[in-house]
């Protein structure tokens, strides 16, 4: 999605300050897959961990890899490696931190299902830490990293051995599954809304008669009303528009709320 742009970026060290010469708001990404910028821009420091954090490790059932490595990549490793748990993720466009950081999920798994630890620096850099599952307060889309803006920098996950072929026949069908319901033609943030307890958000948007609906080049899709795509040169102020409009006409229609999954930041 087009969206506007950031202050800096850290990738392997060094310091920034934003253009106001102010402290700089800090915001820490993985892939970018999940976020949206808004049109007047970011000014402060964006993180983004560097090369160095892509490794990936085995260690029996377990697999050890750098926050920056991609989700998608650890799954197709783990299904070489014969082990199973990261199916669902196979398909999920972020970094392995990013997926940590908002509990990802899809097609019944989650990370909550698969991480053992987490290590991560303190967001003043003055703490690094091992954290275990148990303390990582997982909740739906929600981790304690969202809370305390702590930098995810090597996660080891749990799996279990399995065949290898079930393994990738299972990735494989997912795939397809993904490929003819979700709008990949179109740029998008992925499912734009939280699912509301009892509910799903796109049902809910179709229910309301909004799949299709546009606005500037943003539109409901008319593949899955779960997600907002730019159908060619949407800025970030058609996106905020639109999710405002499918917001109250929910409201109206149904009585639920429904709250961004995507992660907004910049100012207008």
């Amino acid at each position: 999605m087009k969206g506007g742009e950031g202050g800096c970026c850290l990738k392997n060290g060094g310091s920034c300050c934003s253009k106001s010469g102010r402290t700089p708001e800090v915001v820490i990404i993985g892939n970018g897959s999940n976020i949206l910028v808004l049109d007047g821009g970011f000014d402060g420091v964006i993180i983004k961990l560097g090369d160095e954090f892509t490794k990936i490790e085995q260690d029996g059932e377990q697999i050890t890899a750098g926050a920056a490595a991609l989700l998608s990549t650890v799954s197709k490793e783990a299904a070489q490696m014969g082990l199973a748990g990261m199916e669902f993720a196979g398909g999920i466009p972020g970094s392995l931190g990013g997926a940590v950081y908002m509990n990802a999920g899809a097609y019944g798994g989650e990370m909550k299902d698969v991480v053992k630890s987490v290590k991560a620096i303190s967001r003043d850099g003055m703490r690094e830490y091992l954290a275990y599952a148990s303390e990582l307060a997982f909740a739906y889309r929600h981790s304690i990293f969202a809370e305390n803006g702590d930098i995810v920098t090597e996660v080891t996950l749990d799996l279990k051995s399995g065949d290898k072929a079930e393994i990738e026949r299972r990735m494989k069908e997912l795939s397809e599954k993904r490929n003819t319901k979700q709008p990949l033609r179109y740029p998008s943030a992925g499912s734009f809304f939280k699912r509301p307890e009892g509910h799903f958000a796109g049902a809910l948007i179709e229910e309301a008669g909004l799949k299709g609906l546009s606005v500037g080049g943003a539109q409901v899709s008319e593949l899955h009303a779960g997600f907002i795509v730019n159908t060619g040169g949407a800025t970030s102020s058609d996106i905020i528009s639109l999710m405002k409009l499918v917001q109250n006409t929910v409201r109206d229609k149904s009585g639920i709320e429904l709250v961004p999954e995507v992660r907004i930041i910049g100012r207008d």
